[in-house]
């Protein structure tokens, strides 16, 4: 019985991607092209390009070119969705707490005007406010009144992932069948987060963020694609292309939007997932 070859395990590596809005497209794209400009074999003219101050490898191959262009575009669109997802969802949390609030304010009005009750019915009248306010202060010559409302969390912004997988054709026997099986040998998965500064500070700090996350990265890619080689197949083929590849989106969970501002008598919402927990965990 013919013994069956061992799985190969792909070697991996994980890279991280941090941006604005305005320059996720430009910073993704720098990092593939660093990737296959040293892991795509066919003969190319080394070129260059500019990505944040940053001088990048670029590999000017139509083919190749397109492929990236199409699949950032993708990421792109995707992280705009759940972005656009996260604040429609924000939006409607914050209207409905102003509903709540302006019911509230409503019934305190109500109770101010009601005549003052019986000691016996008072207690049972705090408790039952209590029950829908979620916390009165003692009654005093203005009746009851509710705490203050708490405050709205930060916004939403959005992370994804982009692959890249490198393949080997092997000869592939199983049963009556024989046919050429494609097996990953090398992946990479960018890793993207995406925020949203909204003051010129934050501006200034997610650009410095970006800039060093950026030279973070391709250094590792650049001593990743040095450091291991054993696993590299060897080249079996004249074909142009020995080892076939494939670009492939995984839009992850969108980062979820600020959490809701606390009702009345309780305090501000908690931040959720906002931008300031996001970036500082980053930089």
């Amino acid at each position: 019985m013919e013994k069956l070859p061992t799985p190969r395990i792909p070697q991996e590596f994980i890279l991280d991607a941090f941006a604005d809005p305005t320059s996720v497209r430009d910073v993704v794209r720098g990092i593939l092209h660093t990737i296959f400009f040293h892991r795509y074999f066919p003969t190319i003219t080394p070129q260059t390009h500019e990505v944040l101050d940053l001088t990048l490898p670029y590999v000017a191959e139509p083919e190749l070119e397109t492929l990236i262009d199409q699949r950032t575009a993708t990421l792109v669109r995707d992280l705009d969705a759940a972005a656009g997802k996260t604040k429609s969802q924000h939006a409607q949390a914050q209207a409905q707490l102003l509903q709540q609030q302006q019911q509230q304010q409503q019934q305190q009005q109500q109770l101010q005007q009601q005549p003052p009750p019986s000691p016996s019915l008072h207690q049972q009248a705090r408790a039952v406010v209590g029950g829908f306010l979620g916390g009165v202060t003692p009654l005093g010559s203005g009746g009851i009144v509710g705490g203050g409302s708490g405050g709205g969390g930060g916004g939403g912004g959005g992370r994804g992932q982009i692959s890249v997988q490198f393949m080997e054709k092997t000869r592939r026997r199983k049963m009556w069948y024989k046919g050429d099986e494609e097996v990953c040998w090398e992946s990479w998965t960018v890793r993207v987060t995406v925020a949203e500064p909204r003051t010129e500070s934050e501006r200034a700090k997610v650009r410095k963020a970006m800039e060093s996350t950026l030279l973070t990265t391709v250094m590792k890619i650049i001593t990743s694609a040095n450091t291991y080689k054993d696993h590299i197949p060897p080249i079996t083929t004249t074909e142009t292309n020995p080892f076939p590849y494939s670009i492939t989106v995984n839009q992850k969970d969108p980062v979820g939007g600020g959490g809701g501002g606390g009702g009345a008598g309780g305090g501000g919402g908690g931040g959720g997932g906002g931008w300031g927990g996001r970036f500082g965990g980053l930089y």
